[in-house]
């Protein structure tokens, strides 16, 4: 693991592991113990527990797909560690059922972290916010919120992803999002269809460029730098709405129109 993929944090390491194709799996270390979120595959996990020397002390779902899902069991029948997941999902394997109002308390790692609810990708996902060493703001988000994008709705509304999205916005700028997949390069070609004028998306066009063209991920991106970026968080800016209206060839005025016309924009975008 390259340590410029590694980010220390108020004596914690956070580390964005890949896995599968463009999957990260998030691991947050301290004091020789461990937590994962979303580990779609066992390997990279246990190889880099090996490395380290960590004790997996839990493991975190934030839904029930697969590429998210798919290396809990073998995580845990390796650890014992225990498994925390929505509520209103089948998954696995989950000791811990969450919905919003719960909370995790992982004092190993100076860490509490609320659940919130996030339907919109699928229909019980939920995502996990706190602070590390009880200072750095941090987002796991799975596949609801992506730099520059969000998921698709396999399961969920435009209304239900618009109030999705509007909770994660509320959280402090400095928030790390920490989502699933390496998608920052397609997403950001997009949305510079949508704001071409947009001199932040140019921006970190370029910087997520030569990140990866280092080998290197592009995430933790911050809710802030969201802010100023996703079309999906700037849904009431005059140029995305405008963007929107003329891709639909109509009038959009509400939140929720402007968002389905961005999301099925983006669905058929090559």
């Amino acid at each position: 693991m390259n340590s410029q993929t590694e980010r220390k944090i108020a004596g914690a390491t956070l580390v964005p592991l890949p896995a599968l194709s463009d999957n990260y799996i998030w691991l947050l270390s301290k004091n020789g113990k461990a937590l994962v979120v979303d580990p779609g595959e066992a390997r990279p996990v246990l190889d880099y527990l090996h490395r380290h020397d960590l004790a997996l002390s839990a493991i975190l779902l934030t839904h029930h797909h697969g590429d998210h899902t798919a290396g809990a069991a073998e995580l845990q029948q390796a650890t014992g560690a225990p498994v925390y997941g929505p509520a209103r999902e089948k998954l696995p394997v989950c000791d811990h059922r969450l919905s919003e109002g719960d909370t995790i308390t992982l004092p190993e790692f100076g860490l509490t972290l609320s659940v919130l609810d996030v339907p919109g990708h699928t229909a019980g996902h939920i995502a996990l916010h706190g602070r590390i060493g009880g200072e750095q703001p941090v987002l796991f988000c799975g596949d609801t919120l992506f730099a520059a994008g969000c998921g698709r709705l396999f399961e969920g509304t435009p209304a239900q992803m618009v109030e999705s999205m509007g909770k994660l916005r509320s959280l402090p700028p400095d928030t790390l999002v920490c989502c699933g997949h390496e998608y920052t390069l397609s997403n950001l070609r997009w949305a510079l269809h949508v704001e071409p004028g947009n001199g932040a998306l140019q921006q970190r066009r370029d910087q997520a460029s030569r990140l990866r063209d280092n080998g290197l991920p592009t995430l933790p991106s911050t809710i802030g730098d969201e802010l100023a970026i996703n079309p999906y968080l700037r849904l009431s800016e005059p140029a995305v709405i405008a963007a929107a209206s003329a891709h639909a060839g109509a009038a959009l005025s509400s939140d929720v129109d402007v968002f389905a016309c961005l999301r099925e924009w983006k669905n058929n975008f090559r």
